[in-house]
């Protein structure tokens, strides 16, 4: 009887989590504990909609009315969008074209009509429908080992959503708590409820956030070994709520935090980033990463995906266009690149002046990167010349010079980034055990001969954002810790093109956050015109 009554209930669940749970095809009640039965009986049938998790972050269908659109790859865009929205990632070419992110990059973006404003709230709340369908599916109080392994993975991808629009859509934590944040979408929120779902406080919205990572935690310590780097592992939920703790200014919680994510993982050393490299989730230095193949659509489509729009070295690309006048490489700020010592293994991430970088030898021998950084390569055809300062940070596909399937895989969580957190947050409480934990980490995997010579705490915080632009310079970190450390955006006196260069703007400018879009609006009545954030208009670019 036993047998029948599960092949009853497996009829009506062919697929858990797409179909509704509460009722047999004929239109009866399942109750909550033969629910709970069905969903132990149907890990694997779960397990499938996790994929969705990764491949949300890597896809080309946020904006759903344009599929032509050229910036809509998925997180990797996201993360272009707010580098760009900074001061130390450029492009010389400031017309539409093969230039996909102008609009970021002249702060056009924020208005509530944008596009690249509808891609983020679209790309983060889809992604959180998939989590949350995970969870309806899978209760609180299942005790199937990979269930609660897949409810924790669930709970810490809504929390990555939710951490990357509450920065979006406000100020940061600290002193702004009370402030309006963001819509809390839960899965048990009713469709009803959506069209009628008010902005949460910061303080609400960061609660949420935190509650969500520590139960991941509880569930995903001790749970089976993951597939690939792209699912989520205890490592990844520990970091996820190191960025968190650093955010509400909770400094030895973050430190510790920063710790567990990384782990026994060492970053990666002087010689590996001593050639272009960023492109693989199989190394030791990545907690997590999107996972790229050949066969993925974005890969398919040749130009709609990160490596055309940021890697210096593809062999199919908006970055290597042929034409002189709309090539899209993207380069450091150049006073940052000034201030990276020639010691620093890291300088040779862009090129110089003269176009010559000790990395780009390296990964292709002088006489290629010769010709392949001054627009010579294959009979002067291909690819365009390089800018002074043009990054060549991140390796073609393979490491294969001039690769055309722009498969290389993303990063999402460095070793290096939980370092930084440990060190900041350490030097937060006591300035000389920071500075050690910084140094440490400079000095043995990317510049011997550095010492902190940060007498002050403002100071050693300064040096710990330094750190973070070279390091995490292209990754999506740039508008966030200019929020979080409550930094002007500088860009005079550098190397950006004249219709992005602008005065001096403020750390707390309204141009600095998003309003809340009005694919949004449109639907929620309880987002009005007063509750969004303050209309901004972009800069007036200056000389």
């Amino acid at each position: 009887m036993k047998i029948n009554k599960y092949i009853l209930l497996l009829s009506a669940t062919m697929v858990v989590v797409s179909c509704d749970l509460d009722k047999y095809p004929e239109g009866s009640t399942v109750t909550q504990d033969q629910k709970n039965e069905v969903v132990e009986l149907l890990p694997d049938r779960i397990s499938s909609e996790l994929n969705g998790l990764k491949t949300g972050l890597y896809s080309h269908t946020n904006l759903l009315t344009d599929f032509n659109n050229h910036m809509d790859y998925g997180f990797p865009a996201a993360c272009m969008i707010y580098e760009t929205a900074g001061q130390d990632l450029l492009t010389l070419n400031d017309q539409t074209g093969y230039n996909k992110f102008i609009s970021s990059q002249r702060l056009l973006d924020r208005n509530i009509t944008s596009t690249f404003n509808s891609f983020l709230w679209k790309l983060y709340y889809k992604h959180m429908k998939t989590a949350n369908d995970i969870l309806k599916a899978i209760p609180a109080e299942a005790t199937d080992a990979s269930l609660k392994k897949y409810r924790g993975q669930a709970l810490a991808s809504r929390a990555f959503d939710y951490l990357q629009l509450i920065q979006t859509y406000q100020l940061t934590y600290i002193g702004h708590e009370t402030a309006n944040g963001v819509p809390l979408v839960l899965e048990t929120t009713t469709d009803t409820e959506l069209m009628n779902n008010p902005r949460a406080s910061v303080q609400q919205v960061y609660t949420r956030i935190m509650e969500d990572l520590d139960e991941a935690i509880t569930l995903l310590t001790g749970a089976s070994a993951r597939a690939d780097k792209a699912e989520i592992s205890v490592e990844v939920a520990y970091g996820l709520r190191a960025r968190a703790n650093l955010l509400m200014g909770k400094w030895a919680a973050a430190a510790s935090d920063a710790a567990k994510a990384y782990g026994s993982s060492a970053p990666y050393s002087v010689a590996e980033v001593s050639q272009p490299t960023f492109y693989n989730a199989t190394d030791n230095a990545w907690i997590w990463g999107i996972v790229v193949t050949t066969e993925d659509y974005l890969a398919k489509t040749g130009i709609v995906n990160w490596p055309s729009n940021l890697c210096s070295l593809t062999g199919m690309g908006y970055t290597t266009a042929a034409s002189a006048t709309d090539v899209a490489y993207r380069l450091i700020n150049k006073n940052l690149w000034a201030d990276i010592p020639e010691t620093d293994v890291r300088k040779g991430w862009w090129v110089d002046e003269d176009l010559h970088s000790p990395v780009l030898d390296n990964g292709l021998g002088e006489d290629y990167a010769y010709y392949w950084a001054n627009g010579m390569f294959n009979g002067g055809t291909f690819p365009s010349k390089f800018s002074p300062y043009t990054n060549v940070k991140f390796g073609p596909d393979n490491g294969t010079f001039a690769d055309t399937d722009n498969a290389q895989d993303w990063p999402l969580m460095r070793v290096e980034e939980m370092k930084l957190i440990e060190a900041e947050a350490l030097g937060r409480d006591n300035l000389a055990t920071g500075k050690q934990k910084l140094e440490e980490f400079v000095k043995q995997y990317r510049d011997p001969s550095y010492t902190c010579t940060a007498g002050s705490l403002e100071a050693f915080i300064d040096e710990i954002w330094f750190q973070r632009r070279v390091e995490l310079w292209g990754e999506g970190f740039a508008l966030f810790d200019i929020l979080r450390l409550k930094k002007p955006i500088i860009r005079q006196g550098a190397n950006y093109p004249i219709n992005s260069t602008f005065a001096e703007i403020a750390p707390e400018a309204p141009i600095m956050i998003y309003r809340i879009p009005e694919v949004e609006t449109s639907v929620n009545s309880a987002i009005t015109e007063a509750d969004n954030n303050p209309a901004a208009m972009a800069p007036t670019p200056v000389n």
